[in-house]
């Protein structure tokens, strides 16, 4: 109970600060209408509750999964093996992340159709299984994680040539929605069950981080690829700026709670069935631990119920609003000003960046502490969801004008950070794109895309995601280069804050 305490504070201080920035912007900037605000404000309530036992669920349920199933695979040490095991449940978590059908639920929206939900889901699972299977080889041959960044951004750099600007903003986006609140605890937990298994401790601490950044450019690649395949360029999208049941209250919550249940069952059904296969076949666990267990996926399921009916219901529809509202005033500068620190407390209500900051300090023993990775990707993704209104603001800004000297200098960096930030950074790229940026941040931001000029929603709106995904590559190994050179100035100063 104590724990589940702790967890509820914790998210406590992370949700209150977005709810107070709208508050103050709903008296201040954007007056909103009262349903609205109270829809909100139900919003954050179920958020926090949610939240609090949704993280206590995956600390009892999905770790030890993930965890067991590593060591399983590990175990075998049978390459194919390995190879079909990260197939099958890279495929499986893939699909059911909620974060990848928010933001397939978008762009089907965004383009009327034209671009299926299903598709995009099913592409970019593909993407992820084939990738998941590539970073367990990789641990598995203790083959160098920047080696391997190195030549998959390259090949992402070649397909980008070929892929029409519309599908070059979601292919970035699908690759950091798809590592969400239930992916990245899995793959974490498989990468650390894989890695634990390793006779030398320093390789197992940097190997159990990086299979998030490795798994997550196959949602590009394969998004890319069906572009180039398909041809399906000049998609043009707009957003009907219209609130579903603006008056009604509870509507939303009500319409929005058996979809939102229905979509969480699907997603933690391969993992129990998953589960109880591996139990049968080699886990062989007590029946209190399975019980435990199975107590995990239970309160993991109603915590992410609760949690995204909470955004879905509460907050989405008030990001929407205060970007086209803000977008529409004469002063361009509280568009800029709004985004950073909405993007800077964002984070910080994020459920997987909770789960990987745990994880960073545990794995380190605390030499890197979580706050400081907090702070970090905080200053980061406020940048990236400035930078985005930039583009939005500029016309002739377009996305690969970030992305590629972006990326570039963070594929430069993993040469000369320590190798354990290397793969903190690329994971934390993935796991700061979570379900509050893929819904409030990309509603806050397509919203304002709608009501400025010139700017195109599909185009402008639907790159912030990527933007989000790339700013703590760089951030995070400026952290490591920090720590770096701390240590070698007064040796290994383990309490640092």
């Amino acid at each position: 109970m104590s724990v589940l305490v702790s967890k509820l504070k914790e998210v406590l201080f992370a949700v209150l600060p977005i709810t107070v920035i709208v508050l103050i912007l709903n008296f201040t900037l954007t007056p909103l209408d009262s349903s609205l605000i109270i829809r909100f404000m139900l919003g954050a309530i179920l958020i926090i509750i949610g939240l609090s036992i949704f993280l206590f669920g995956v600390d009892i349920g999905i770790t030890p999964i993930g965890q067991s199933m590593g060591k399983t695979i590990a175990k075998s040490n049978k390459i194919w093996i390995v190879i079909i095991a990260g197939l099958v449940l890279g495929f499986f978590i893939s699909i059911a992340e909620p974060d990848l059908h928010i933001l397939a639920g978008q762009i089907e929206a965004v383009t009327s159709g034209l671009v299926s939900k299903g598709s995009i889901v099913v592409i970019v699972s593909v993407g992820i299984a084939a990738l998941v299977s590539v970073g367990l080889v990789r641990i598995v041959y203790n083959f160098p994680l920047y080696k391997l960044l190195t030549v998959l951004y390259l090949l992402v750099f070649i397909l980008a040539v070929f892929t029409s600007p519309e599908f070059l903003a979601i292919s970035f986006d699908a690759s950091g929605a798809t590592t969400g609140a239930l992916t990245v605890p899995f793959i974490l937990a498989l990468a650390v069950g894989v890695s634990i298994l390793k006779k030398d401790s320093k390789a197992s601490e940097k190997d159990s981080f990086g299979l998030v950044a490795v798994a997550s450019t196959g949602a590009i690649i394969s998004v890319m690829i069906m572009n180039i395949i398909s041809k399906s360029d000049k998609i043009t999208g707009s957003l009907q700026h219209h609130l579903v049941d603006s008056n009604s209250i509870f509507g939303p919550f009500i319409k929005k709670t058996p979809i939102l249940a229905g979509e969480v069952v699907l997603a933690l059904l391969p993992i129990i069935l998953l589960f109880f296969i591996f139990q049968k076949i080699s886990f062989k666990m007590s029946k209190e631990a399975v019980r435990k267990i199975l107590m995990g996926l239970l309160l993991t399921f109603v915590g992410l119920v609760l949690f995204l009916v909470g955004v879905n219901a509460g907050f989405m529809d008030v990001g929407t609003t205060v970007g086209h509202d803000i977008a529409l005033l004469d002063n361009k500068a509280y568009l800029i000003i709004v985004a950073f620190v909405l993007g800077f407390v964002t984070i910080l209500a994020e459920p997987a960046v909770h789960v990987l900051t745990h994880q960073i300090e545990d794995v380190t023993s605390g030499y890197v502490r979580r706050k400081v990775v907090m702070n970090t990707l905080s200053i980061g993704v406020g940048l990236a969801v400035a930078l985005s209104m930039l583009r939005i603001l500029i016309p002739e800004l377009q996305l690969w004008h970030y992305l590629l000297p972006g990326y570039l200098i963070a594929i430069m960096m993993t040469y000369f950070a320590p190798k354990l930030f290397v793969g903190i950074a690329f994971d934390s790229g993935g796991v700061a794109s979570g379900p509050m940026t893929a819904t409030f941040i990309l509603a806050f931001v397509t919203g304002a895309a709608e009501a400025i000029e010139g700017a195109n929603v599909l185009v402008d709106g639907f790159g912030m995601i990527a933007m989000v995904a790339l700013t703590p590559l760089i951030a995070l190994q400026v952290l490591g280069l920090a720590f770096k050179l701390k240590s070698k100035r007064g040796g290994l100063e383990r309490d640092v804050e």
